[in-house]
C-alpha cells in the first residue's frame, strides 16, 4: 500500500497537479480523521474521479462518513459507497 505521500507522487506522474491549499486538505482530514493511508489514498481517488477534480469539502466529508461507519480498506469502502448509491463510479 502507498503512503499519502507516494500517492500523490504517483498522481503528479499521471498529470493530477494538487495545488498547496488540496495538499493542506488532504493531510488536514488524515490528521482530523485518523484514517489509514489506505482511506485516505481511497477519499482520494473517490472524489478526484466523482467530482472531476479535487474538491477539498468532499474529500473531508467523505473521510468523516469512511471512518465514522469504521470502513478501514479500499474495498470495503467501495462497497458502502456502492450499496448505498452515494457514488456513480
Amino acid at each position: 500500500m502507498l503512503t499519502v505521500e507516494d500517492y500523490l507522487h504517483y498522481l503528479k506522474g499521471k498529470g493530477f497537479q494538487f495545488q498547496e491549499d488540496a495538499i493542506g486538505f488532504i493531510f488536514f482530514g488524515k490528521h482530523y480523521t485518523n484514517a489509514s493511508d489506505e482511506i485516505i489514498n481511497t477519499a482520494i481517488e473517490l472524489t478526484l474521479k466523482a467530482q472531476k477534480r479535487f474538491d477539498g469539502s468532499f474529500y473531508v466529508a467523505l473521510l468523516e462518513m469512511l471512518t465514522a461507519n469504521n470502513i478501514n480498506s479500499r474495498k470495503a469502502a467501495l462497497k458502502y459507497l456502492k450499496d448505498r448509491e452515494l457514488l456513480a463510479i
